[in-house]
């Protein structure tokens, strides 16, 4: 096949080459004509302002810079992503505290939470002296029974009215809305409490005799005051775990450099702000500095640590011509680079949209839970209510005092926070886990599906192989060394700019060998190039361009196919009418494909490997990676007709692709891996995203899928059994056999302990090894 058919026929396994420049020279047979353009590695941001649901307005985010603060801040619920709202508030669905879609480096501490200690700290004295009154009191005698319901009054009404307000507001705003959730539960239980105790103190003689108790009629301000404080406190442990789950976007936004060393015109130097640098901007990045934007190095050679932005330990080697990564630690080398990407553009800025795009979207999983949760609340008020009457008309005495404390624990232990919190936990700190190692997931249906995976689909170029052409060998013949032969095709293909043929020229250059000046250059369409090198008539093409020539390659034929058959492409070389040697160019495999390959069979994942390539070049590269399954001469229809039929034979199918032609593919497939060394085409097609394009990364996504699915249903189980045995221990079905009751106390600080327990147990993710 000849250099050119090669680029119009595997056009569809690029990404975006098709109208690339080139000087139309064609002498390439078989294996990989074409050449990847790779965007720094660039990741697909996730686009801000579209989670929403019809109807609700959501204004759009305006991109900022990783590192400074977002403009326009969008605030959002953890358990109802679809809320948001330009200023900070609570959720109108489940009254929880509303949070910046994308926390700010420097962010603040939580109002909330310095809110909320303020009046828990503040009070805490009047419940605990509210409590010890109440539970001692009336047994040392130190009162009148009426003084001391008084002094409860006293002591409960601030913890109550003032500590308890934003509970009681949201519990108003949960009725307002049409939406009950855990604080409707919670007002209802305190303030009936409350309510009862204030009246059982003013009008005392409104209540049968049944309702009193050591000379005064029964109140409950320490019940109310305990709650509330309790409450706080879980609140307090909650908001605090909840800010760490943002850790993971605050560490890459604190990766960013501040400043960078531009080079003005007249090659001096100057440190300017971050924001200050522009696309084209020349700038120098000294030993053990970070690499300011995204860039390709212009002078000089250094080893970069990537493993901050792609999870790789080992340090990268970057020379001229090479692309970097912003944020990216330079080790002892100088570099100077030009700047091509800045801002919200850089590989970092949308790695950090992309995470915090995941962290606020809904698992499946998740709805069961938003559908036990709508209805839960008014079962339990419906269980409270029933429990109340029960034990009025039919407990012992006194009886209706009995049914109201246990209806107040009944309210207050079904609070379904640790229900709400159950997932979005696990999937916060899950795609922060994944963004430090290198894998991106464009949402929680991603997370959760990963896992089922048994089918994997691979393109070749740039997925399993580098994607860029490389010099493999050189044959010579009729007294030519091979190095001469390498020297003699590097001088006439030095004005091309075909891929084919920067490959053997970069190897030229690398070992160092002289070229010489071309002259009557000239490129046969199909055919290959020609011209006058050193007084030497010099031909470079297929075996077409032999015949023409009148070459016989007879000589080589059974070398040529040797490297034919090993992926390889074939150009002939002929010197004044006779055959020089031979030249191969492969697409060599990345060096983490064969153990990321394995590690996936080992998982029983079937890989099929799908490419636009030859079939014989598909056959070598599979036979060389032990993939049974391949096809070869596949168009971007073909791609996406494979994964419907794999999907109608009930497997569940991911892709993994870096090219333009993948994308339909990509976006068929159960789950869309892309790789990000490739296009944006292919990466806003896909679900998870492998910043490094290392397969290796689908299994960690897989083991990380894996580990977050067993810490969801850990919650949830958790959260389910909690008001499974909750509920029916508050409303005393114990009482008869064993003469159990919960106090609204105990199911306040049962209630406070779940839903922190849902949040410290998905904050184990963090440790997860993958």
């Amino acid at each position: 096949m000849t250099r050119n058919e090669e680029v119009v026929s595997h056009t569809d396994e690029g990404i975006g080459q098709k109208d690339a420049p080139h000087d139309g020279c064609s002498h390439g047979e078989g294996g990989p004509g074409h050449q990847h353009a790779h965007h720094s590695g660039a990741v697909a941001a996730a686009e801000p302002g579209t989670l929403k649901e019809p109807g609700k307005y959501v204004k759009p985010v305006a991109e900022a810079p990783a590192g400074s603060a977002p403009a326009g801040t969008i605030y959002t619920c953890p358990m109802h992503p679809e809320i948001r709202q330009d200023h900070p508030g609570n959720c109108p669905k489940c009254g929880m505290a509303l949070e910046p879609v994308m926390p700010g480096l420097d962010e603040e501490e939580n109002p909330e939470l310095t809110d909320f200690r303020r009046r828990f700290w503040w009070t805490l004295p009047l419940t605990v002296v509210a409590f010890i009154l109440a539970m001692f009191g009336h047994r040392l005698g130190w009162m009148e029974a009426s003084t001391q319901s008084w002094v409860e009054l006293a002591l409960a009404t601030p913890v109550v009215l003032w500590a308890g307000l934003p509970f009681f507001e949201r519990c108003a705003r949960s009725f307002v809305n049409r939406s009950p959730n855990m604080w409707t539960l919670i007002g209802l239980g305190t303030g009936a409490a409350y309510l009862y105790s204030v009246i059982a103190t003013v009008a005392p003689g409104v209540f049968p005799d049944a309702f009193s108790e050591h000379g005064r009629v029964g109140v409950y301000f320490e019940a109310a005051a305990v709650i509330i404080s309790l409450t706080l406190m879980g609140q307090l442990l909650e908001l605090k775990a909840r800010s760490q789950t943002s850790a993971a976007i605050r560490s890459l936004l604190g990766l960013a450099p501040k400043t960078a060393r531009r080079i003005r015109p007249d090659r001096t130097e100057e440190d300017v702000p971050l924001t200050h640098v522009h696309v084209g901007d020349m700038l120098r990045v000294r030993p053990g500095e970070k690499v300011p934007v995204d860039g390709v190095v212009t002078e000089g050679s250094s080893s970069l640590d990537e493993s901050m932005i792609t999870g790789e330990p080992i340090p990268v080697t970057k020379r001229v011509g090479d692309h970097v990564i912003g944020a990216t630690m330079n080790t002892t080398g100088s570099l100077v680079i030009t700047s091509e990407k800045v801002g919200s553009q850089t590989v970092l800025s949308q790695i950090v949209q992309m995470v915090a795009q995941a962290q606020r979207s809904r698992a499946p999983m998740q709805r069961m839970a938003d559908k036990v949760s709508g209805v839960f609340v008014l079962v339990v008020i419906g269980i409270a209510l029933l429990t109340f009457l029960a034990w009025g008309f039919f407990g012992p005495e006194p009886s209706w005092v009995y049914g109201l404390i246990n209806a107040v624990s009944v309210l207050i232990i079904a609070c379904p926070c640790a229900l709400g919190l159950a997932t979005p936990m696990s999937i916060m700190v899950a795609s922060g886990k994944g963004a430090s190692n290198g894998v991106l997931f464009r949402d929680a249906a991603a997370i959760e599906n990963l896992r089922k995976v048994n089918t994997l689909i691979v393109d070749k170029t740039g997925t399993l192989t580098e994607g860029r052409p490389a010099f493999e060998r050189a044959i010579g013949n009729n007294g030519f060394s091979e190095e001469e032969v390498l020297r003699l095709a590097a001088s006439l293909d030095q004005g091309s700019e075909h891929p084919l043929a920067a490959a053997i020229v970069t190897a030229a250059r690398e070992r160092n060998l002289a070229l010489e000046k071309t002259e009557n250059f000239e490129s046969g369409t199909g055919v290959g190039v020609r011209g006058v090198v050193g007084g030497r008539k010099l031909a470079l093409g297929n075996t077409v361009l032999m015949q023409t020539e009148g070459v016989s390659t007879d000589a080589l034929t059974r070398d040529a196919d040797a490297l034919r058959a090993q992926g390889a492409s074939v150009m002939h070389l002929a010197v004044d009418g006779v055959l020089a040697g031979i030249l191969a160019v492969s697409d060599p495999v990345k060096s983490t494909t064969p153990e990321a390959l394995a590690r996936l069979r080992d998982e029983g994942i079937h890989v099929v490997m799908a490419t636009g390539d030859g079939v014989a070049t598909a056959r070598a590269v599979a036979a060389k990676l032990g993939i049974d399954e391949f096809h070869g001469e596949v168009k971007p229809a073909d791609k996406l007709a494979l994964v419907s039929k794999l999907q109608a034979e009930g497997k569940v199918v991911a892709m993994a692709g870096d090219g333009i032609n993948d994308a339909p593919a990509l976006a068929k497939a159960d789950v869309g891996i892309a790789m990000g060394t490739g296009t944006d085409v292919a990466m806003n097609s896909a679900q998870v995203t492998l910043v490094k394009g290392d397969l290796r990364g689908i299994a960690r996504a897989r083991q990380l899928s894996e580990a977050t699915i067993r810490n969801m249903k850990q919650n949830l189980g958790f959260a389910f059994v909690y008001n499974a045995l909750g509920v029916p221990l508050a409303a005393g079905v114990l009482y008869a056999s064993t003469g159990m009751l919960l106090s609204p106390m105990m199911a306040a600080l049962a209630m406070s302990l779940s839903s922190a327990s849902v949040v410290s147990n998905a904050l184990r993710l963090r440790k997860a090894r993958i």
